[in-house]
């Protein structure tokens, strides 16, 4: 029903959408950025907590199978196949004694 409107009410309308747009346009993208920063720390959280129970699985089994516990970190990756992304976790592994349990500190780098 465009019969009682004139041309300069109809270019107002298109004025007033396009701006609308130009706002709404950074609020979209801001909101997408939040999304997948969330989706990117949750799954790094994931991976630390896998990595957290492969460390202790990895150091009961060869305090069973073997009797002592792992000497290093490097021990675990070569002998019971520990495999994690060095580029995102640094993991502190000190060995207190062979029949102790050793202090296990997994940090993400950022």
């Amino acid at each position: 029903m465009h019969r009682f409107t004139t041309n300069t009410t109809r270019s107002t309308d298109r004025k007033s959408k396009s701006k609308l747009l130009y706002l709404l346009f950074p609020v979209i993208l801001i909101a997408f950025y939040m999304m997948i920063t969330s989706v990117d720390k949750s799954t790094v959280d994931r991976q630390k907590e896998s990595l957290q129970n492969a460390l202790e699985r990895d150091i009961l089994h060869c305090y069973a199978v073997e009797g002592f516990y792992p000497p290093s970190l490097e021990y675990m990756e070569v002998h019971y196949g520990l495999n994690y992304d060095h580029s995102i976790f640094f993991v502190d592994y000190v060995p207190i004694g062979s029949n102790i349990r050793p202090d296990v500190t997994i940090l993400v780098n950022e």
